[in-house]
C-alpha cells in the first residue's frame, strides 16, 4: 500500500534552519528521506547544520543567503533548482524578535521584524512559486505563530507580522491554487527554542505558560515535525489555505 504520508526524495527548502524550530524541521524531513536544503545567514552555521543533519541523510545541502535580500533569494533559488532539483516544498521558517513596549518601540525594530517575518516570506515564496507554477505543482508551508491570533505586551511588531502572514498564507492559497500549489501554515505555541530562552528563564513567565497551556508544559521542537510532514505529503492533497496550530491546546480554553 502506498504511504500517503511519504516525503521521500522530495526537495525541501527550509529557511532559517540552522537552529531552533527550523533545524528540528530539517532534521525531521531528513529522517523521512527528503532531500533537505538548509538556509541560514551565517556560513559557519549553515556548515554546522549540514554536518549534523548529514548523519540523518547524506543528501542534505546548505545555502547561505539572507531572506531579506531579494536579489540573493532569487539567485539562491535558481542555483538550488539547478544543483539540487526542482523545489517540491518550501518551508518559510526564518524569523526574529525585537521586544519593546509599543509606545517605546523604535521604527528600526518594527521594520526589522516586519521585513524578516513577513516581507521575506513574500519574496522567497514568489521566487520559488515561479518555478512551481511552471511545473503545476508544489507545496508551501509558512511558519506563523500563536501570536497571529493572540497578542501580548512588548511584541506588537511580531504579532503584526505573524497576523499578516496568516492572511498572506490565505492569499497564496487563493491565487496559486489554480497552479496546483498548496499553501498552508503552522502556528506554534510556546516552544523551547533559542528565540524563547529569555522567556523560559523568566520564572514568572514560565509558570504562566505552564498554567495556561492545557498540557501544562512548553512544546518540544520535535513536536512540530509531524504537522510539517503531514502538510508536505499527499495526505494533505486537498488542504489549502489553513493554519494548523500546534499549541498544546492553548486556544481551546479561556
Amino acid at each position: 500500500m502506498k504511504n500517503i504520508f511519504s516525503v521521500k526524495d522530495k526537495v525541501v527548502l527550509i529557511t532559517g534552519a540552522t537552529r531552533g524550530l527550523g533545524f528540528h524541521l530539517a532534521q525531521g524531513f531528513a529522517q523521512a528521506g527528503a532531500l533537505v536544503v538548509v538556509n541560514g545567514t551565517r556560513q559557519e552555521g549553515v556548515e554546522e547544520a549540514v554536518t549534523a543533519l548529514s548523519k540523518e541523510n547524506p543528501s542534505v545541502r546548505g545555502f547561505r543567503f539572507n531572506v531579506t535580500d531579494r536579489e540573493a533569494v532569487v539567485q539562491a533559488v535558481e542555483t538550488i533548482e539547478k544543483e539540487c532539483g526542482p523545489i517540491d516544498v518550501l518551508v518559510n521558517n526564518a524569523g526574529i524578535h525585537r521586544r519593546a513596549p509599543l509606545e517605546e518601540m523604535s521604527l528600526p525594530d518594527w521594520d526589522a521584524v516586519i521585513t524578516t517575518n513577513l516581507t521575506s516570506v513574500f519574496v522567497t515564496a514568489q521566487a520559488v512559486a515561479k518555478h512551481m507554477i511552471h511545473r503545476k505543482t508544489g507545496t508551501i508551508i509558512n511558519i506563523t505563530s500563536l501570536n497571529a491570533e493572540m497578542a501580548r505586551p512588548s511584541i506588537a511588531n511580531y504579532c503584526a507580522a505573524k497576523g499578516g502572514l496568516k492572511m498572506l498564507t490565505k492569499s497564496m492559497a487563493t491565487e496559486w491554487g489554480k497552479y496546483g500549489i498548496r499553501t498552508n501554515a503552522i502556528g506554534p505555541g510556546y516552544f523551547e527554542t533559542d528565540l524563547t530562552k529569555v522567556l523560559q528563564d523568566d520564572k514568572e513567565f514560565d509558570s504562566w505558560v505552564k498554567k495556561e497551556v492545557p498540557l501544562a508544559r512548553w512544546g518540544r521542537p520535535e513536536e512540530l515535525v509531524g504537522a510539517a510532514i503531514f502538510l508536505a505529503s499527499g495526505a494533505a492533497s486537498y488542504i489549502n489555505g489553513h493554519t494548523i496550530y500546534v499549541d498544546g491546546g492553548w486556544q481551546a480554553c479561556l
